[in-house]
């Protein structure tokens, strides 16, 4: 629900049960009158209601709900294990103590003293949130930290700037939250951290869903691309051989008009898994096209190592495929994009590779039929599954 706010209630256990996308944030209703004129944010899709909250029972499960969060139930059940908080605030005492006990955890706070130290710790696994005071830090490397942290971990900024123009900033960054120095005191902290994290959470879910290939289940071109940045990142401190390759499929169509589409996608996903079985656990397979995957291979020992691999892969695809009751064999032709001697930046080094494997003849099949489909026997293949 872009730049809206809705109140959704349901009176049921002595409470109001706000559901939809988006959940931001839980708000008793003499807090809603606090809320600013105009929106801090360019979305914010639903807020919630409590509204009547029996004297006994002052605990609401924040639960995640489709794209957003629900309150729930009389009772809180979170997570088994800790979310761990990496701060670089001052927290007091009672602050640290009202989070690792809140019911919206169990949290544990990791306080760094340094903001030197914060990209170091979020490079090591166990750190669900950041919580980062840009006022600490004269230099404004607090926004550079920020920018980087919040890429992959939910972050909240602490700032006594509430501006509009720094609020929306800090957001435009990738942020989950804007907090105020008072407000780390407030008994809200915990839930606000909360509600960061499991927006992070959707978020990632969200951009792994979009970022997959269904029919395989392997990465698309923009997560292969991704992980080319990061390794070619590390080639700089680095330098070492590696390499993409391209592979295109031609077979895909002619089956579909045999057996049908379904057995397209049959014969396309265990093309995918003969080049998944093919190249190492490190290795990155995608898909980038109906009939086009990609194979990264990120660590070799020399240049000629991608010429080898790219021979054994197309030799396994030569081998028949069993689908729908039939073999069927594809005919495939190949391009390498080699690092550093074909490009230094992903997007030239896959072209490089995709432009040589659409130029090239591809191996396998006698014109537009299948061998086996132009009378032929071919042995079956060791693997198919």
């Amino acid at each position: 629900m872009r730049g809206s706010l809705r109140l959704s209630t349901l009176r049921q256990h002595g409470f109001w049960q706000g559901r939809g996308e988006g959940c931001e944030h839980a708000l008793r209703p003499g807090s809603i009158t606090a809320l600013p004129a105009t929106p801090i944010a360019g979305s914010i899709p639903l807020i919630c209601s409590i509204a009547r909250c029996e004297a006994s029972s002052h605990r609401a499960t924040f639960n995640a709900v489709h794209a957003g969060a629900a309150l729930l139930g009389n009772h809180c059940v979170m997570s088994s294990s800790h979310l761990n908080i990496v701060a670089f605030a001052a927290l007091s005492i009672d602050c640290v103590r009202s989070l690792e006990a809140s019911a919206f955890g169990p949290f544990t706070v990791e306080r760094l003293d340094d903001l030197s130290q914060v990209p170091a710790r979020l490079a090591r696994p166990g750190c669900d949130a950041l919580l980062l005071d840009a006022d600490a830090d004269s230099g404004g490397g607090a926004r550079e930290v920020a920018e980087a942290a919040a890429a992959g971990t939910a972050t909240l900024i602490v700032t006594a700037d509430s501006t509009a123009h720094t609020l929306l900033e800090w957001l435009q960054f990738g942020v989950q939250d804007v907090l105020g120095p008072d407000e780390l005191l407030a008994p809200s902290l915990p839930q606000r951290v909360r509600g960061a994290i499991e927006r992070k959470r959707l978020e990632r879910d969200a951009r792994k869903a979009y970022a997959t290939d269904l029919e395989t289940g392997l990465p698309h071109q923009q997560q292969l691309i991704e992980h080319m940045s990061h390794l070619l990142a590390l080639r700089e401190r680095e330098p070492s051989p590696m390499a993409v390759l391209a592979l295109r499929i031609e077979g895909l169509a002619t089956t579909e008009a045999r057996l049908g589409r379904e057995a397209s996608n049959v014969l396309r996903r265990r093309v995918a898994v003969r080049l998944r079985a093919g190249v190492r656990a490190s290795d990155v397979v995608a898909s980038i096209g109906e009939d086009s995957f990609a194979v990264l291979l990120g660590a070799l020992l020399t240049a000629d190592d991608a010429q080898h691999v790219g021979a054994k892969l197309m030799a396994a695809l030569m081998k028949p495929f069993s689908v729908a009751g039939s073999d069927v064999t594809v005919a495939a032709a190949l391009g390498i994009g080699q690092y550093p001697q074909d490009g230094t930046q992903p997007e030239v080094l896959l072209r490089r590779a995709v432009g040589l494997a659409a130029a090239s003849q591809a191996q396998g099949r006698a014109g537009y039929a299948n061998f086996v489909e132009a009378g032929g026997s071919a042995p079956s293949a060791a693997n198919d599954d």
